[in-house]
């Protein structure tokens, strides 16, 4: 369904898609947390509404939905503007370049995709003249670009888990920032490509490593539309679910 299709479809019946989306992804949630001996407080569903319009967030909100994600600033900064008056709290997930820090910190209550120490600078810098709370900050994991995943080609965005111990340090050395956690994308490349439960499990140690440097950096985002589960059973305390909630996305129309 293209955007234009979105906009004409009758708001009830929308209502009702999301809802079913929404009721669909949480009892695999619940199933997920059960299998894995773990109480459904632990993990936390945000919904990513890229490509879908502010009228979905907002009928999401009605539904009860308080974490929503976007990946690209110039969809998110005025969704996110449009959306000021809900109770809604914003997490950034995509690959973020310097020139775009400005912009997200203003509505950002968490970033996830953070990667290197430039964009830790900018992210500082630009808290600071925003006069704003601390934000949030979570360092992206890659776990193609472990020394033994023998990975080729392209992989995902992210520093290397040898690195994250690092970078992490960085984070929770700099004023206007807050350490919250790690995430990462199950990888393309690699020996864990093929094995999403194996990835998400090796995140849980680099996780545990964190945080016993940085006992309140407990965030673990990890887990998405197709492999939520296994995310779950390694430990991930927040998923990042859209196509499941919101249907398949199209950027037509």
């Amino acid at each position: 369904m293209t955007n234009q299709q979105l906009a004409e479809f009758p708001a009830s019946d929308r209502l009702e898609q999301l809802r079913s989306g929404l009721t669909a992804v949480e009892r695999r949630i619940e199933a997920a947390c059960a299998a894995a001996g773990r109480p459904r407080s632990e993990v936390t569903l945000i919904v990513v509404t890229k490509t879908y319009p502010a009228s979905d967030t907002r009928l999401l909100a009605s539904l009860g939905v308080r974490e929503v994600a976007e990946n690209r600033d110039q969809d998110a900064a005025p969704k996110a503007a449009e959306c000021a008056d809900l109770p809604l709290t914003w997490h950034f997930v995509g690959q973020l370049q310097t020139n775009k820090v400005r912009s997200v910190v203003r509505y950002a209550h968490h970033v996830h995709s953070v990667d290197r120490t430039r964009l830790v600078t900018a992210l500082a810098d630009a808290v600071a003249k925003a006069e704003r709370p601390p934000l949030g900050c979570l360092v992206q994991v890659a776990l193609d670009k472990e020394k033994e995943a023998g990975a080729a080609g392209e992989g995902r965005a992210g520093v290397a888990p040898d690195d994250v111990l690092a970078l992490a340090e960085r984070i929770a050395d700099t004023p206007g920032l807050r350490l919250d956690g790690v995430m990462t994308v199950a990888p393309l490349a690699g020996t864990l490509a093929a094995d999403p439960a194996a990835a998400f499990a090796r995140l849980a140690e680099i996780s545990t490593a964190v945080r016993a440097a940085h006992p309140a950096a407990t965030m673990v985002s990890a887990g998405m539309s197709g492999d939520l589960e296994q995310a779950i059973a390694a430990g991930a305390t927040h998923v990042r679910v859209g196509t499941a909630v919101l249907g398949a996305r199209s950027r037509l129309g």
